[in-house]
């Protein structure tokens, strides 16, 4: 959690540090409808590669937004899963969502 032992003066600028990127927030948004396997994540954002997504959800765990759980089974399995800092996110991406149906041209899920 090095990110939130940073000194950042403005209050968006930190919460953009934390799950700016073009994939944090679809990764996050995504885990806020339950937990997932990384097969579920992959299959469901388009055009990330594996090794990105990787990539991100280890920034994610190291951020202490998302938890990864293995299990020791033949074969391995992984699970993702918001923490409560995490969860804590779910009223922004609940305004973002009401503010692109109401401004922008897009399908509802």
């Amino acid at each position: 959690m090095e990110l939130l032992e940073k000194k950042i003066n403005c209050p968006v600028t930190a919460t953009l540090e934390l799950i700016g990127g073009r994939w944090k927030a679809p990764i996050l948004y995504y885990l806020s409808k339950g937990t997932r396997r990384f097969g579920q994540i992959d299959a469901t954002i388009t055009g990330i590669s594996r090794k990105v997504l990787t990539e991100q959800l280890k920034q994610l765990e190291n951020d202490g937004l998302i938890y990864r759980e293995y299990y020791k089974e033949l074969p391995p399995r992984v699970e993702y899963s918001l923490t409560d800092f995490g969860k804590s996110l779910d009223v922004v991406f609940t305004s973002i969502v009401d503010w692109a149906e109401a401004n922008l041209s897009i399908e509802k899920e």
